[in-house]
């Protein structure tokens, strides 16, 4: 009878040890590795829909910052506890310039094959922008007006700011399942 009760003490134990361990990986992973978010409102319409469910990826911010094009989820500059998630258009050293609806980077048109065919992109106030070292300049892909709360109203975002880079959508298991583009 002993023996039997040192055996169930001792497999208690070793569900213990695995389940923390286990607890252990998920924070670690959640910490360092990605994060998953969720998809609220439209701003980001047509590449993401609200309520799609996301991988974000912490690797690339340890080895350089965002890129441009890449899809990242930021905090929000203009709100507590909330994140936003948009599209880099501009890093360090760029310049950003909206004319017409148009976007022009650096000088030159920017082809966003990501938003929908004739959009026009608004301006709040200003039209131009320089993007500082250690900044981004982010926009939405839905550019109607009032879609999106983005760098055309906060400004250039600190990279720092940066939570991860969206490169996964994992639901809804549907034709837009799999890598971001």
């Amino acid at each position: 009878m002993g023996e039997e009760k040192k055996n169930v003490k001792s497999e208690v134990m070793e569900w213990i040890k695995s389940i923390l361990l286990a607890v252990v990986i998920a924070v670690l992973i959640k910490t360092f590795i990605f994060n998953t978010t969720y998809v609220l409102g439209n701003s980001m319409y047509p590449t993401l829909h609200e309520r799609d469910r996301l991988l974000a990826n912490k690797i690339p911010l340890y080895f350089s910052g965002p890129k441009r094009g890449e899809i990242v989820v930021i905090k929000a500059p203009d709100a507590e506890n909330k994140d936003y998630i948009k599209r880099v258009i501009g890093i360090g050293g760029d310049t950003v310039a909206i004319i017409d609806g148009k976007v022009y980077l650096n000088g030159r048109l920017l082809q966003e094959d990501y938003i929908e065919k004739g959009a026009y992109t608004h301006v709040y106030e200003d039209n131009y922008w320089e993007v500082p070292e250690g900044y981004i300049f982010v926009l939405g892909d839905n550019r109607e007006e009032g879609a999106s709360k983005d760098s055309r109203y906060f400004g250039c975002v600190p990279v720092e700011n940066v939570k991860g880079i969206a490169s996964f959508r994992y639901f809804p298991f549907d034709y837009r399942f799999g890598k971001i583009k």
